[in-house]
């Protein structure tokens, strides 16, 4: 029986700052150096489930199988014998190498009415997974950009966090105000978050202002964050569309980027 794994959820407030690329592809990375990962997407969008089963696995999943929305307990889901459907229905095995994914679904947009008199609705996620989580050596939540149930849910099982943000005023704007709103919720939820790493995502050309915002966010949040950054490429979202990691896209610059940033992550998680 393995301890209790790292679970790591990539969060931030504000969307289009490379949370989902940073999930995905840090599964994939752990993934490839023989570590057990499972990937729970939480973000009601399913990007990171299409980014790795395509539209149409994903579709057929879901009618078959289920997703997350199921653990959660949104508007109570049955399978065709009239049973809540658990972990081993929703689960996708070797969704990618060594990477078992949880999909996400649309339902998840309502969940917090769906749940209103649930009680102990942000634990949901941990109830359905406390008998499988020991299976994993890490665990990695894609969030929603809010702080909504999902995003509960996901730090009610998290032991770290990472905060990608992109150079644009309203992505660093918002990082003092996540950080505040974070540390509250860990009280509330009785769990003890550590902060894992600032993540410069999706970094344009060079240009005075990018580079003025950058050392305002290293400036202000100093060691958390991360020494690497990722550039804003097309061969991300061409890999996304295959349904694939950046490893198989055959960008030796962007997978050295990927690797230094994961390699750093590594480090502050405590993985050798």
């Amino acid at each position: 029986m393995r301890c209790v794994p790292i679970v790591l959820s990539s969060i931030n407030l504000k969307g289009g700052v490379g949370k989902t690329t940073i999930a995905v592809n840090y599964a994939a990375y752990c993934g490839n150096k023989g570590r057990k990962v499972l990937l729970c997407d939480l973000d009601p969008q399913a990007n990171a489930s299409f980014g790795m089963i395509g539209v149409e696995g994903w579709e057929s999943h879901v009618a078959k199988k289920g997703t997350v929305a199921d653990l959660l307990g949104a508007r109570r889901h049955k399978n065709a014998q009239g049973v809540a459907r658990g972990f081993n229905d929703v689960v996708i095995k070797n969704a990618w190498n060594n990477v078992d994914l949880i999909p996400s679904h649309l339902d998840l947009f309502t969940v917090d009415l769906d749940l209103a008199g649930i009680t102990a609705r942000e634990f949901q996620l941990k109830k359905s997974l406390k008998d499988h989580i020991e299976d994993y050596d890490i665990v990695i939540c894609d969030c929603p950009p809010n702080l909504t149930l999902p995003t509960q849910n996901a730090l009610a099982i998290s032991t770290n966090y990472t905060v990608p943000v992109s150079l644009d005023y309203l992505s660093v704007l918002g990082i003092g105000l996540l950080l505040s709103r974070i540390s509250s919720l860990s009280e509330d939820l009785d769990v003890d978050l550590t902060n894992s790493g600032i993540i410069i995502s999706r970094v344009g050309r060079p240009a005075k202002h990018r580079a003025e915002t950058e050392s305002v966010v290293r400036g202000e949040f100093n060691g958390d964050v991360l020494s690497g950054k990722i550039t804003d490429r097309t061969a991300i979202s061409a890999a996304m569309e295959k349904a694939q990691s950046i490893y198989s896209s055959g960008d030796q610059s962007a997978i050295a980027e990927f690797n230094h940033i994961f390699s750093e992550l590594d480090q502050n998680l405590g993985i050798k």
